[in-house]
């Protein structure tokens, strides 16, 4: 159950990094309620797969799939530059989450 609430947990930081995007520097009011109330949720659920997952592991995945996730939404929503050394970049992201995932002993 531990990966399924670090997986959701790292969906919300996708979610709340686009509405961060969107609110204008906190100046527009809806996107700014779904930032706050997505990453409250992000927080809680990455705290509470910490119960039974390695600090390292859990942060690592989390971190790296809002990072990944944010990217793509960068480049598929918002438009952004796709260039070789960026895909490159997320790729070398994602080996280190799989990777992670590999190496861990938690549940």
């Amino acid at each position: 159950m531990a990966w399924i609430y670090l997986a959701l947990a790292g969906f919300l930081e996708i979610i709340w990094a686009f509405s961060m995007k969107k609110s204008d520097g906190f100046t527009l009011l809806v996107p700014s309620v779904i930032t706050i109330i997505t990453m409250i949720a992000s927080f809680a659920l990455l705290s509470i797969s910490m119960k039974s997952l390695p600090l390292g592991t859990a942060y690592t995945i989390w971190t790296g799939i809002g990072a990944v996730g944010a990217f793509a939404v960068g480049i598929v929503v918002l438009g952004e530059a796709a260039t070789l050394m960026r895909l490159a970049a997320g790729a070398l992201i994602v080996s280190g989450i799989v990777l992670m995932k590999l190496s861990s002993t938690g549940t």
